[in-house]
């Protein structure tokens, strides 16, 4: 048995003011082609199949289309939902999709009914209609999907009620599982999935938190003992717990700038027999390359310049820049200066920020409640110099000097006096 994991599409996203279609598409026709080339079974994606509730008319196409097109490489697919998508939107079609050999889990059922476990658990077969595995399908988790809330419970209480009530969820459709192994009188692995963030995982800036009541996040002991368990939501590849088995594929786009360095994968697990045999990870291309710059205004064409030097633009396509400025002066004309900066190269500027530190002095000096115009040079001077930290290397760190700190305040402060003495003296001649 072999499978695809992929997970958090966004498709429909916008991006600044960006749509991603090009890139979705683009994706969507890799990802057919990498289907056909390894012969898989059956692809599983991990929520987040739009990036909004109401996706715009082309994402929801580009879904259907893909559907229809995998129908020629005999492949299953099963989609679950994520915290992005609506739930009713998913499930209005579910029953059509399942003639196309796709399966959609748009919600968890209640595991108490018997007769519900079909929803969320069954068999997949190979390209020959053979059984080779089943699973345990588990979209997002949504808290009145399986707890009550009570009177009087703390948010520690909640917190582990739903830990409790999710573990008890996964436990339900895993013995189900098990039993449907029995039935089968073949030896089938287990695949069980989930939309949430697991424990100790390493996030990025375009993953949304998502809390399932309080509980942040779900400890990997809570899993079942499945065989392979493919998850969604977080949009860097990773292992969960440093295991072989619990495992994020990331989005197959970067869907935030402090993405942009990440290999963007789908994974390609292997089963032979009940167990899993090899998890390999198949490098998605870059569709559209992205880059953050972290610089001073003066040096920006010089890192821009560098970047681009190591990339291999196609004909009429343009980098994508988040520019992050380290200077912490006031420029009324910054946009048109870093537009000038640029307009040699082939990039297109979505995003222009000062750095954190930058952005904090500003927001001191906001706090003084003093207009610059209201304070003397002086003032103006020695404000500046309390934003200043003074170090000295000592054994590879860096130790603050609090002895010659206030002498060296002094000669500055001294120095600055007779400058601005000679250009007033200067000024009052000519």
């Amino acid at each position: 048995m072999r499978i695809i994991h992929t997970s958090d599409w966004h498709l429909g996203q916008y991006f600044y003011g960006k749509s991603r279609a090009a890139e979705h598409q683009q994706f969507l026709t890799w990802l057919l082609a990498e289907i056909k080339r390894n012969d898989v079974d059956a692809v599983i994606v991990a929520g987040d199949i739009f990036d909004t509730a109401t996706p715009p008319s082309y994402a929801r196409q580009m879904y259907f289309n893909f559907i229809s097109e995998m129908q020629s490489l005999n492949c299953q697919l099963i989609v679950l939902a994520g915290n992005h998508d609506s739930v009713s939107m998913l499930a209005e079609s579910k029953e059509l999709l399942a003639a196309l050999s796709t399966r959609v889990i748009a919600n968890v059922c209640d595991v108490d009914n018997q007769a519900n476990l079909a929803e969320q658990v069954f068999v997949l077969k190979n390209n020959q209609q053979e059984p080779k595995a089943v699973i345990c399908a588990v979209p997002f988790i949504r808290p009145r999907d399986i707890v009550k809330s009570q009177q009087g419970q703390s948010a520690s209480d909640k917190s582990s009620s739903l830990q409790q009530a999710i573990a008890t969820h996964y436990k339900t459709l895993f013995e189900y599982a098990q039993q449907l192994v029995v039935e089968s009188n073949l030896k089938l692995p287990i695949i069980a999935t989930g939309h949430l963030t697991a424990l100790g995982v390493t996030t990025s800036d375009s993953v949304r938190d998502i809390y399932i009541g309080t509980l942040e996040a779900l400890p990997s002991n809570a899993f079942p003992d499945a065989d392979y368990i493919a998850l969604g939501h977080i949009h860097r590849s990773q292992k969960v717990g440093k295991t072989e088995h619990i495992r994020y594929c990331g989005s197959p786009i970067a869907l935030s700038f402090d993405e942009a360095k990440q290999n963007k994968k789908v994974l390609l697990v292997d089963f032979k027999g009940n167990s899993l045999a090899l998890v390999s990870e198949l490098l998605v291309p870059c569709f559209q390359p992205l880059a953050m710059v972290k610089t001073s205004l003066q040096e920006l064409s010089t890192v821009v310049k560098e970047i681009l030097a190591a990339l291999e633009l196609k004909k009429n396509q343009k980098l994508w820049l988040d520019i992050e400025l380290t200077d912490s002066d006031h420029l009324s004309d910054l946009q048109s200066r870093i537009a000038l900066l640029t307009d040699d190269f082939p990039v297109e500027i979505l995003l222009v920020r000062r750095a954190k530190q930058v952005r904090q002095q500003l927001i001191q000096a906001q706090q003084d409640n003093s207009m610059l115009s209201e304070l003397s040079l002086d003032e103006v001077f020695s404000s500046r110099l309390q934003q200043e930290s003074y170090f000295t290397p000592e054994n590879g760190t860096e130790v603050e000097v609090s002895s010659s700190v206030n002498d060296h305040k002094s000669r500055l402060q001294t120095l600055f006096k007779q400058t601005v003495a000679q250009v007033l003296a200067k000024e009052s001649t000519e």
